[in-house]
């Protein structure tokens, strides 16, 4: 039986930012849709150039350059060019602009062509969730200090997530090109009805522990309710970010 999505998405500014740096999209193209959550980083208003920058060049080089009959390891390269293109985007911006040259953004990415896999792609520590079965699995890996210790088995995953180091990044959009390496994270994920995933900023994965994720999201089955009630859950628990996700149910169609 052929499957679709249904999505819901939600960008809160919060209640301690005086401006939303985050940035969301969804595209919905007849062959393929992308959805993309963005943390700009920058301070002042300069994040949100860095974030909208990143939620339209993906998708218009993902669009320019995904042929319908692409193999699976041609949509890795696709994906990894779009966002090189917008790291070299947000770069010359930058360059331009000495007011701007401190600016960058995280971005989290899920790509679905219809009959295919979910690709999921990520730089910075904006994640990707998927919920299936009852579990939460988070299905992408933060580019931050805190994490590299963690994985030199410095300290552990649960001191990561109070660590000093949990929000500074290595690897992000707007980062220099010899700090990239071979750029962004990705992930292909076979899918089937009954999964949902969850496209996030760290306003919204910093404050609320997976398994209350998991609960809120299996306890709401409309996805616009249940991303709306995801961003108030994190203000609620004392988030002092922007708070942005979108939730992507698959179904039968």
């Amino acid at each position: 039986m052929a499957l679709a999505l249904n999505i819901g998405k939600c960008t809160l500014l919060g209640n301690y930012r005086e401006n939303n740096e985050d940035a969301i999209e969804v595209k919905q193209f007849p062959d393929m849709t992308v959805g993309l959550v963005a943390d700009g980083m920058g301070g002042q208003a300069y994040g949100e150039v860095a974030s909208k920058r990143a939620i339209e060049v993906i998708p218009r080089e993902l669009r320019k350059n995904l042929t319908s009959g692409a193999s699976p390891e041609q949509v890795r390269e696709v994906i990894r060019k779009a966002v090189l293109q917008a790291n070299d985007e947000i770069l010359t911006i930058a360059a331009l602009d000495r007011d701007l040259k401190n600016m960058g953004t995280t971005v989290v990415l899920a790509l679905w062509r219809r009959g295919h896999d979910m690709f999921l792609s990520n730089l910075g520590d904006s994640r990707a969730y998927l919920i299936r079965d009852g579990q939460i699995e988070q299905l992408t890996v933060d580019h931050s200090l805190a994490q590299a210790l963690v994985e030199n088995k410095t300290i552990s995953a649960d001191e990561a997530k109070g660590h000093r180091f949990r929000n500074y990044l290595w690897k992000y959009l707007g980062c220099k090109e010899k700090d990239m390496g071979e750029g962004p994270d990705i992930k292909v994920v076979p899918i089937q009805a009954g999964d949902r995933f969850l496209l996030c900023s760290d306003g919204m994965s910093g404050p609320v522990p997976d398994e209350q994720i998991l609960d809120f999201m299996l306890r709401h089955p409309d996805v616009q309710q249940c991303a709306d009630g995801l961003g108030q859950l994190a203000l609620d628990m004392g988030s002092r970010d922007n708070v942005s996700c979108i939730v992507i149910e698959v179904v039968n169609q």
